[in-house]
């Protein structure tokens, strides 16, 4: 983890907080492409028609049989034809570039003329926000590239997809995103500083079919403490319908879902129970719990959340025996995760009370005490911006959860727990 190079942060998604008339940075622009000579050619233009004007455009061509032609000034940066490698093709291009800002679109995505000034504000304020403009659908194909995109697309538009567009309005432009709203990311018309891409490592090469990286990017986002932005104000035009509208297979459409399941730890794209993809939830036990304490408490708990992680002590870990879920305390927490909780003393209670303690958490403290104390609830996105920043004011305490889990006492036994009559 680095420093921000500049900016500041703001509480929770707070992104309507961002300070005005901060420092200008450079801005790059990256453009993907692949065979799409003339919607290129569209974008290029119409970048040079922005006004804010880029310091920089890379073209990153994904192995089109012949190098796209691009105009004196603009970077073209390309690899060999292995099949689809979107991922790929954007790091290669915001690796060739040297903007502080990155907006990322696709050749045949055409930015109407103030796009790239509303999308580079907010990471030029707040270095750690991911946004997503608005991505219209128009025939564009009678166009040529002189003309303006936001006079002649208006009357040539494709339905939007109205899922996403009743996100966004649902969330308030993604302003109260909770830890599914990495499903709103749009790759094709996407912005953020150059230091938070490279803190993030950029996108997951291994995607190497249509779809779900830009998902994956920000789960990444999210789960590192980013904030996620959505302007509505930015609108870039793609040449063609929503690829939902053009009529993919099941096995295109089973494929991407498993591949972002297999890569993001958040409700609503990981799995629910297989035990497949990162931690979302982690659980350290403290080594002092008693024998028949632990029992019950990961019994109790892996029953209601059978994907958590659990880090235990040699001795506990012996006495639960071989699970793939449990792990060493010296393991460190992983940074998928986006909840820990920390277990003090044992607690125990039905799946009903377990899933309604995560269910209260609600993003706005960074640690909130559970029964009376046996344990602690913790925001890790939280807590890891406030370690960045060294601002112990962005991971605030807050008050008790209030849970229908019981503490543990000694008349407890394991044969009441399991037997059904302890509670639970």
């Amino acid at each position: 983890m680095t420093a921000p190079p500049y900016g500041t942060s703001v509480p929770g998604n707070r992104w309507d907080l961002a300070p005005a008339d901060v420092p200008r940075r450079t801005v790059s622009v990256v453009l993907a492409h692949h065979e799409q000579p003339a919607q290129l050619e569209r974008t290029l233009a119409a970048l040079g028609r922005q006004t804010r004007p880029p310091d920089e455009v890379v073209v990153a061509d994904d192995g089109s049989r012949e190098a796209p032609v691009v105009p004196p000034g603009v970077r073209l940066v390309r690899q060999d034809d292995d099949g689809f490698r979107l991922a790929a093709v954007r790091n290669l291009g915001v690796a060739a570039s040297t903007g502080e800002l990155l907006v990322l679109l696709d050749a045949d995505t055409t930015p109407e003329p103030d796009f790239v000034a509303r999308m580079v504000a907010l990471p030029e304020a707040l270095p750690e926000t991911l946004v997503v403009g608005r991505r219209r659908h128009a025939d564009l194909a009678a166009t040529g590239p002189g003309e303006a995109v936001e006079r002649v697309a208006p009357a040539l538009a494709l339905p939007e997809p109205a899922w996403l567009r009743t996100a966004y309005d649902a969330t308030r432009d993604l302003l109260d995103a909770d830890e599914t709203g990495h499903r709103f990311a749009i790759g094709a018309v996407l912005a953020c500083s150059r230091w938070w891409y490279d803190e993030l490592g950029g996108f997951d090469e291994t995607f190497t079919a249509y779809g779900g990286e830009d998902w994956e990017l920000a789960h990444r986002s999210w789960t590192a403490g980013g904030l996620l932005a959505h302007r509505a104000d930015a609108v870039a035009w793609h040449d063609g319908p929503d690829a939902g509208a053009r009529g993919r297979s099941p096995d295109a459409h089973r494929s991407e879902t498993v591949a972002v399941a297999d890569r993001t730890s958040a409700p609503g794209t990981t799995w629910r129970g297989l035990w497949r993809g990162p931690a979302d939830v982690v659980v350290t036990c403290d080594p002092g719990l008693g024998a028949t304490e632990v029992l019950v408490t990961l019994d109790s708990l892996l029953a209601a959340l059978p994907r958590a992680v659990v880090r235990l002590g040699a001795e506990h870990r012996a006495l639960v025996g071989t699970d793939p879920r449990v792990v060493g305390l010296e393991q460190p927490v992983a940074a998928s995760a986006r909840l820990h909780l920390d277990v003090r003393h044992g607690l125990f209670g039905d799946a009903a009370a377990w899933t309604a303690l995560l269910a209260g958490h609600d993003g706005s403290a960074a640690t909130r005490p559970v029964a009376g104390g046996a344990a602690e609830l913790q925001d890790l996105r939280l807590l890891r911006r406030a370690a960045r920043w060294r601002r112990p004011d962005l991971a605030p305490a807050g008050p008790p959860l209030g849970t229908g889990l019981r503490p543990w006492s000694d008349d407890v036994t394991l044969e009441s727990w399991l037997g059904g009559w302890a509670g639970g």
